[in-house]
């Protein structure tokens, strides 16, 4: 008697949803696909930035590679409602894991993989940001709207590109979520 094996089972790819299933509009899509690269290029900027001290908006030799504390600064500076949260919390490891949140929302940006974790990592960042720079009972001038501002705007549009698979245009999106379906590395 002769035992044959069963015919190997095809390897199925994980099943994903793409950007052209939940947005219709060519133009939609490239607008979303630039928004989220121009958006990704602003959190490696600010990364880069605090990393290396270039004097934009961290003076020259501040940078952390210099010995700046780029989450402790900025935390120590905090007046609001929220300061004395912020001042505990303050420390090295804040540094770190605010440099991490950059460099990784800024790259999932840029490639278009991982939105899904990205938008979750980046609106916690940004509702951090947010309340330490409560408008509410900051002097006059220093804000232009008394409730929001552009760190609501910035996670709103990273939340928009997770739900639209913005990641498919121009990035590699598209494959990612061939390889990991809608999971949560998608």
């Amino acid at each position: 008697m002769t035992m044959t094996r069963p015919a190997p089972t095809p390897t199925r790819l994980p099943a994903a949803t793409f950007a052209t299933d939940v947005v219709r509009s060519r133009p939609a899509r490239t607008a979303l696909g630039l928004l989220r690269v121009v958006l990704g290029w602003y959190f490696l900027w600010a990364f880069t930035d605090k990393l290396f001290g270039f004097g934009f908006l961290t003076p020259s030799g501040a940078g952390m590679l210099d010995g700046g504390k780029p989450a402790q600064g900025f935390m120590s500076h905090v007046d609001g409602p929220f300061s004395g949260v912020f001042s505990a919390v303050s420390g090295r490891w804040a540094d770190y894991g605010f440099m991490l949140g950059l460099l990784a929302i800024g790259l999932a940006l840029v490639s278009g993989c991982g939105l899904k974790l990205a938008a979750v990592g980046a609106g916690t960042l940004l509702t951090l940001m947010y309340l330490a720079e409560f408008p509410l009972g900051a002097d006059a001038g220093t804000y232009t709207n008394p409730l929001t501002d552009d760190h609501w705007v910035d996670a709103l549009a990273i939340a928009v590109f997770w739900f639209t698979r913005a990641g498919d245009t121009f990035g590699a999106g598209r494959w990612w979520g061939g390889k990991v379906g809608d999971s949560w590395l998608r």
